[in-house]
């Protein structure tokens, strides 16, 4: 569905995903990068667990939420990749910060 241009030219990035390396590229955010790798990247919603992708990538949808270094809630359209980055899918209800 989404791949890179083959004229990016930006520096590799390694990030784990769920556990997995993946290649992401210098100035991607989460999302983009997510949706690049080609992984399923769909968070299921609290009620209806409805399947969500990043949509609108720029910080308005909330349906790009996953947990970075062990921190949920986070929108990925908004959260920049750095290296040894860990991601993972956030499922159902967003967490209530303590």
């Amino acid at each position: 569905m989404f791949r890179r241009s083959q004229e990016d030219s930006r520096k590799p990035v390694e990030i784990f995903v769920e556990g997995e390396p993946v290649v992401a590229r210098e100035g991607d955010t989460v999302s983009a990068a997510l949706l690049a790798s080609g992984i399923d990247a769909r968070r299921a919603t609290a009620v209806s667990e409805a399947l969500r992708l990043p949509y609108c990538m720029m910080g308005v949808c909330f349906d790009c939420l996953v947990t970075v270094d062990g921190v949920g809630n986070r929108q990925g359209c908004l959260v920049p990749v750095r290296p040894g980055m860990r991601i993972e899918i956030q499922k159902g209800k967003r967490e209530i910060g303590r």
